[in-house]
């Protein structure tokens, strides 16, 4: 009988793959494939397009029978850069700070990884009612590119139950917002400045398009759509204009300026009439400009109902009487399309992802992985019907 598997030696090792999005995880996809290979488990390696990236797709106890049975737990592979200052260790070397683990990924979301990786291979070794799955995507971080992959071609499908292990301080998140990237090009004629008559510069309209985004913005923190009572700290559509570049010399005419913003859809509302929004406030601001907006990626929001099995089983195992909701998005929106039943749910905090000295609560590490233990031995060793 093969080993058991450590969490906390595979989060070690884990975090040692530099798997930020700017690189291939197939590395780290390798490692999982390796620590996973034993009888009882499948796995499927999905690449992208180009072949650079991969999903991996595990599957653990009998094969799916269609009626939805069992357990998924999914994740993400990549993370966010490390080259931030404030590091007060190497990032992707796990360290202990006593009641932490620190490291690039540690709760964003490579805990998560270890435990679900643990899980399946505890569970290899046991007759399984129903399956148990696993789905680790790439390049979650730069709009759920591996989700939409896998999406576009699921093959087996997946147990209904789908607990996507973001970090949520071990609270069950059953709503989140959306994430609508949207790009304004401005073009215009190059040209040597000495003779601007002969070019038209594309940044000086830029001005008017970051005007009326601004009073968009404004109008929109005002508004209240119908999910707005579950985001009480932000209940409107966000919208941030992240990036202006534009021009190429100081003393050559700019011939093109981009533009690109975000916008966070709340649960219900339609990703296309946010998009007319935006375009109708900059068709009166750009009347005589050449431009055009395209979506570059549109992430859902997640909005699951309050009394899907996997909410109401997971918030009784952690004591949470209340629903939860976020305001980033991740791959459960995209995952929510295939008719999964997906809730956030894992150790670790948003607030410490995404910076400096990155960390996660042994305390709740441990306690996360109980949990999961309990939902696959409702769902999974029982077979509960979804």
């Amino acid at each position: 009988m093969p080993p058991a598997l450590d969490p906390v030696e595979l989060l070690d090792r884990l975090v040692a793959i530099e798997s930020t999005s700017r690189l291939s995880n197939r590395p780290l996809a390798d490692f999982v494939c390796e620590r996973l290979e034993r009888p009882g488990i499948e796995i499927r390696r999905q690449p992208s397009a180009d072949g650079e990236k991969e999903n991996l797709v595990v599957r653990v106890g009998p094969a799916a029978d269609g009626s939805g049975a069992g357990l998924t737990l999914s994740g993400h592979m990549d993370t966010v850069p490390a080259d931030e200052d404030g590091w007060s260790s190497p990032p992707f070397r796990l360290t202990d700070r006593g009641d932490r683990w620190v490291a690039r990924g540690a709760c964003d979301m490579k805990g998560f990884l270890a435990l679900a990786v643990a899980l399946a291979a505890e569970l290899a070794d046991e007759p399984l009612a129903a399956p148990l799955a696993l789905l680790f995507t790439y390049d979650e971080e730069l709009g759920s590119l591996g989700a939409q992959r896998f999406a576009a071609d699921p093959g087996e499908p997946l147990p209904r139950r789908t607990v996507v292990g973001e970090p949520t301080s071990l609270r069950v998140v059953r709503m989140h917002k959306g994430h609508l990237r949207l790009r304004l090009t401005l073009t215009g004629a190059s040209a040597h400045s000495g003779y601007p008559h002969r070019g038209v510069n594309a940044i000086e309209p830029a001005g008017e398009a970051i005007r009326a985004l601004a009073a968009l913005r404004r109008e929109l923190e005002g508004e209240r759509p119908a999910a707005a009572e579950h985001f009480s700290e932000v209940p409107w559509v966000a919208l941030n204009l992240g990036r202006v570049e534009g021009g190429s010399a100081v003393n050559v005419v700019p011939d093109s300026c981009r533009l690109d913003l975000g916008l966070r859809p709340l649960p219900g509302m339609d990703p296309a009439a946010v998009v007319e929004r935006v375009r109708g406030a900059l068709a009166g601001a750009l009347a005589d400009a050449d431009w055009r907006l395209e979506t570059v990626n549109d992430s859902p929001p997640l909005d699951l109902p309050a009394a899907a099995p996997i909410h109401r089983e997971l918030a009784r195992l952690v004591g949470q009487t209340a629903s939860q909701a976020t305001a980033f998005s991740s791959d459960a929106g995209t995952l929510a399309r295939l008719g999964l039943d997906c809730v956030l749910f894992g150790p670790g905090s948003i607030e410490a992802a995404h910076r400096p000295d990155e960390h996660l609560p042994k305390a709740e590490m441990a306690r996360a992985g109980e949990v999961l233990r309990s939902l696959a031995t409702r769902c999974c060793r029982e077979g509960a019907s979804p």
